[in-house]
């Protein structure tokens, strides 16, 4: 067994065969044939090579009359290696020992000889592993269509291993129910992939490096989300203990659920709001439950990012109208479309950004395509009218937008009210506060909204210069930055002092480390994932506010971030000892 350790961004362990995705979201499932059909498959590889090497030399050829010779070479590499007989060897010696079919001989054989290059320690020499890849990919275009299969047709349960996933093709993995947990080379904790992971139970590790070139399709895969780690081809007794740890982990999850009908209320009776983040009408019955006390976070551009035409304004409204429905007179916060920065609409052409995340995204793209917010925005409205729903604008940086913002919303319900359609008329209106230009003037903003939520995933990754992407600077990303923690408080104070709601719909809000600090500053409406609702109502259930008050007036006036976490587990500890 070999073990990688990533970020565990969804709990829960599982075991099962790998499935490799490459770019094109696709795999080479693990076929074994009858002893009959190998020599047709040994002769299938001899006709493989054969046709990428005549392919490799005409845009050899085709690159030399635009480039010249010189720089043609950089295919020699390529035409060498594919005219070598001792890799072709090896790949029917598969075929023949394992029985193996043609296309999942050569992926066997590639990833294991793709490997032996990024272990070299030469530069030049790791460079190479690109170049292995290339003929990869080349040779199983080549062998045939049967050797590819579409995700989506999944015919067994299967642990994905991919470079990356999109939070849209995170989403249509759940769909296919057929995926136990997945483990990507790249990714953070606080990405939009492990936010869906969450939201959606599937157990993930992100952030593993080379993950994809150690993982063969077919290999067992162990994925512990819980502790981020990554074990592969574990024997017969290492697979009995990760069974054992995931049955226990189960039987924790049972013992939470016991929780959903009783309130989130502190020790001394003061009342807390716990709702849940969703992305689709559907999920509105896995948080009732679990407990969530309506939404508090509709996440409405997944409605865009599910492939297809754009969702027409009847078809959002649709949508909205079961989500209210379902909710039963409960609340439902719609956040207008947050596409942009890695969400972005297959649909529609966007010019390549240097900067995705500080660019075009969020309410700046709905105010610079008008027709486009209109729609939601007359969606939203007409729902309004089947149950208890607020909208909220992303990533407000200045008045200027949400006015801008507030006044298409007046401009649609003076549409509507012409056309003679029903709506609720004081819907209450919102922003998500992420971004530290929000923070600072919360007070004004609060002067022309209803509500605030704070979206602390953005505000960490904005405050501190850090992408919440990106592994490699992974650890300099913390809620628990003190320039975090001060803004925080602002935001809760203005909130309280202009007597609006504040609540939180960032990842910080199910962090129990973060519970106390969070209801010592004032919070008390916490919205998140819904597998995050019964162990957040538990940690709110154990703590008396005197505790709260005094944990976060002592957690303000750290210095470095390591004290407050330091002091913040500490304190956590000292109540529920087995969630440290």
């Amino acid at each position: 067994m070999s073990v990688k350790r990533g970020i565990g961004v969804s709990p829960g362990v599982v075991i099962g065969r790998a499935v490799v995705l490459d770019t094109e979201e696709t795999r080479v499932p693990k076929r074994t044939l009858p002893t009959e059909q190998l020599e047709h498959e040994s002769q299938l590889v001899d006709r493989t090579f054969a046709a990428a090497r005549s392919e490799v030399a005409l845009e050899r050829a085709a690159f030399a009359e635009r480039a010249g010779t010189e720089l043609a070479d950089i295919f020699g590499f390529h035409e060498g290696w594919l005219a070598d007989p001792k890799p072709r060897k090896e790949i029917q010696q598969l075929i023949q020992e394992k029985n193996y079919s043609a296309a999942y001989a050569i992926s066997v054989f590639m990833r294991r000889y793709r490997r032996r290059f990024q272990e070299m320690t030469s530069p030049f020499l790791q460079e190479r592993a690109k170049d292995i890849l290339d003929i990869e990919k080349r040779l199983l275009r080549h062998v045939g269509a049967e050797a590819r299969q579409d995700i989506t047709e999944l015919d067994e349960q299967v642990i994905v291993v991919a470079h990356d996933l999109t939070p849209s093709q995170t989403v249509m993995l759940d769909r296919t129910r057929r995926v136990l947990g997945f483990a990507t080379d790249l990714g953070g904790a606080t990405s939009h992939t492990a936010i869906v992971a969450r939201g959606l139970g599937i157990p993930a590790v992100v952030g593993l490096g080379n993950l994809t070139s150690l993982v063969s399709g077919g290999d067992t895969v162990v994925i512990d989300g819980t502790h981020g780690v990554v074990a592969i081809n574990p024997d017969a007794s290492q697979i009995e203990a990760y069974k054992s740890q995931a049955a226990q982990q189960v039987e924790v999850q049972h013992a939470l659920s016991e929780l959903r009908d009783l309130p989130a209320e502190t020790k001394d009776g003061v009342k807390v709001t716990l709702l849940g983040n969703i992305e689709f009408p559907e999920d509105v019955e896995v948080c009732l439950s679990k407990g969530a006390e309506g939404v508090g976070l509709f996440r409405s551009e997944f409605l865009f990012l599910q492939g297809g035409a754009e969702p027409s304004e009847e078809e959002q409204f649709q949508s909205y109208r079961q989500a209210l429905e379902l909710l039963g007179g409960r609340p439902l916060i719609i956040r207008t479309v947050d596409l942009g920065a890695d969400k972005l609409f297959p649909g529609r052409q966007a010019e390549p950004e240097q900067n995705p995340f500080l660019g075009l995204r969020s309410i700046r793209l709905c105010l610079q395509n008008l027709p486009f917010f209109r729609a939601q925005l007359r969606a939203i409205m007409r729902a309004s009218n089947h149950g208890n729903v607020g909208i909220m604008f992303p990533l407000i940086t200045q008045i200027t937008e949400l006015r801008q913002a507030r006044y298409m919303l007046n401009l649609v319900t003076e549409e509507l009210e012409e056309e003679g359609y029903e709506f609720r008329y004081k819907a209450p209106v919102g922003i998500m506060v992420e971004t530290p230009a929000a923070a600072l003037c919360a007070r004004e903003l609060a002067r022309e909204v209803d509500f605030f939520s704070i979206g602390t995933n953005d505000l960490i990754q904005y405050t501190l210069a850090v992408d919440r992407t990106n592994e490699k600077v992974a650890t300099l990303y913390n809620g628990l930055n003190p320039a975090v923690v001060k803004l925080l408080k602002m935001v809760v104070d203005a909130a309280i002092s202009e007597k609006i709601d504040v609540s939180m719909c960032g990842e910080m809000a199910a962090d129990p480390i973060c519970t106390m600090l969070l209801l010592g500053m004032g919070l008390r409406k916490f919205s998140m994932v819904s597998g995050s609702i019964p162990s957040t109502k538990r940690m709110i259930r154990s703590i008396a506010m005197t505790d709260a008050n005094r944990v976060a007036t002592r957690a303000l006036q750290f210095e470095t971030e390591r004290e407050v976490m330091n002091y913040l587990r500490e304190e956590t500890r000292k109540i529920l000892p087995d969630v440290v």
